[in-house]
Formats: C-alpha cells, structure tokens, sequence
C-alpha cells in the first residue's frame, strides 16, 4: 500500500538492508556512549525513510523502554535537536505540531498556515487532523476558529476539512464556469463576493485550478493573481494566492518559502526544518530544481551559507546533492 506521505521525488528513499533493530542499538550505543555520536545519529536518521525510522522507533522503545525522542530532546540542542525530532515524528503527526506551534502563544504564525494548509493533499489533511485531536483534545478547526478571523478563518476552515477534489482529470466545462464565478465575483461587480473565491479555489482539484485560470484570463485580460491583489486584502489575500502558486506549482511555492527562510539576517528555522522534512520524500528535488532556476544558486548553497555544525550537516544530508 503506497503511502499518501511519499511522492516520486524525494531526495530520501527506503534504505535497502534495513534492519530495525541494528539501527536501534546503534542509535542507543551513539546516545548512551562517552558524548554523544552525532555522526551515527544523522547518518541513520537521514538514510532512512520516515516509515523505517518509525520501525526504529518502536523497536528502540521495546528494547529500552525509553522513548527515542525524549533521548533525542535530552542529549541534543537548539535546532539540531528540533530537526532530529522532526525526522522521528510521523509525518501526520509532525504537521498537526507545526499547526499547534504556529497558533500558540501571542500571536499567530499565519505564513506557517498558510504554507502547511496550501500543500497538504485532501487525504493527508484527514490524517492531520485526527492527529491533531489525539493528542491535544481539541479538534483543529476549534484552534483555528478561536486564532483567526473572518474570510480567513472560513477558507482556513474549508482548506483544513480536506474536502479539495483529489482527482487529476479536468472538465473544460467547469473551468469555464469557475472562471466565470470568479470574474463575477470581483473583477465584474462593484464590490467582492469572497465566498466564491473561497469556493472555486478550497474546494477545486489544482489541475482543474490551472485550466480555470487560463479560462480566467481569457475572459477578463488579466491574470487571477491581480485580481485577488486588487480585490482583497490581508491575509486571505496572502492565503489565495498561496493556492494561486501551489495550483500553477507547489515545488516552485516552496521553493520561495525556503528562498525567504533563508535569506536577510536570521534564518527562519521553523520554516527551514518544516519544509525540508516534509518534502524529503515528496517533492524535494522538485524544490532543489525550482530553487536554482528562480535564484540562480543551489539550495544546497543557501544551507551551507546560512547554517553551522551539525545542524548544517543534517540539512545537507536531507537536501542530497549540490546543484
């Protein structure tokens, strides 16, 4: 059964070999020993597939009765440690807590949001979001109600019930019509009707998206992502373009995500970890080659220039190669 969590461009794959248990022991002798063998630790975490390393996960905690984690967040630091975790994390459970993270405490993390609600297909959202209430209690379109507002929430709303269409044929006919309902929408009417921009662009496949925005500039001369900019505003602006990027190519969206993680002073490490542990077996070549051909310099550079010590070889490490 071909996991919904694993894509055909991924720079990490199933490690042939793998033995749960001598990776386990290997862990534990690299934690346990006279300080700590990070080398060991990223090397097997990193040649591993997420489903592998839960495999490991479950054979540590039978043979030691310790949770790999824990002995992960008691041994490591700083964002090393963050990304180790992450790799360990089911990749459901992982977004439901980035979700948690980017709505706790003061303020709102809106661009984390937007990112993990834009990519996520209708199936992986199902699995989100019974993730999400196993461990925290609260169902996550509770949080998101009580953390935003307005047009917003809605389409947050809609986005988070993973009721997009999933099937990858396209209907002329309909793309018409969309395109019809967004330009009477906006562009055709004093004033914006946003529920139906909520509509066509939550709840449409992305492919049958791409075909109603060629129908979209066809009938009104202009592209839809100006007519969301000169219709409405503030994040739910921000949030359809999102989908307005995603829809056209969600490599090439991440890829900017990353672009803008990376560069300036600070590095987003929030953002960084995120994207290059959730795409790592989806779609991060895909990223890698949208990333050089938009700024002219490899991924693999960025991470180099922007990050240090282990941390830097672990990102490397998922990254792959140099391009």
């Amino acid at each position: 059964m071909a996991s919904i969590w694993v894509g055909p461009r991924g720079t990490i794959k199933d490690y042939p070999g793998f033995s749960p248990s001598v990776d386990a022991e290997a862990i534990r002798k690299a934690i346990r020993g006279l300080g700590t063998d990070e080398k060991t630790l990223i090397n097997i975490l990193t040649e591993r597939s997420n489903a592998q390393r839960q495999l490991i996960v479950k054979q540590y905690q039978a043979a030691y009765e310790q949770e790999l984690k824990d002995d992960l967040k008691g041994d490591l630091s700083g964002h090393f440690e963050h990304v180790m975790v992450a790799l360990v994390t089911a990749p459901a459970l992982f977004d439901a807590k980035q979700l948690k993270k980017s709505m706790k405490g003061t303020g709102t993390d809106e661009d984390a949001l937007i990112e993990i609600l834009t990519t996520r297909s209708s199936r992986q959202m199902k699995e989100i979001s019974q993730a999400y209430y196993t461990v925290y209690k609260k169902s996550l379109g509770d949080d998101i109600s009580s953390e935003t507002s307005g047009d917003f929430r809605k389409a947050l709303l809609t986005l988070a019930d993973g009721r997009r269409d999933e099937s990858l044929k396209v209907d002329e006919h309909l793309a018409k019509k969309g395109a019809q309902i967004l330009y009477n929408a906006g562009e055709n009417k004093w004033g914006t009707d946003e529920d139906k921009f909520t509509e066509v662009l939550c709840l449409r496949s992305f492919p049958q998206l791409k075909l109603t925005f060629d129908e979209y500039r066809n009938i009104s001369q202009k592209d839809i992502e100006d007519s969301i900019k000169g219709e409405l505003s503030g994040h739910f602006e921000d949030l359809l373009l999102a989908i307005v990027h995603c829809a056209r190519n969600t490599p090439a969206f991440l890829a900017e995500r990353l672009h803008q993680a990376l560069k300036g002073a600070g590095t987003d490490e929030f953002t960084l970890n995120r994207i290059m542990v959730s795409r790592s077996e989806i779609d991060l070549l895909d990223i890698r080659h949208e990333f050089k051909k938009h700024y002219g310099y490899s991924l693999y550079s960025a991470i180099q220039s922007d990050t240090s010590g282990d941390y830097r070889t672990v990102l490397l490490k998922i990254c792959g190669e140099d391009d």
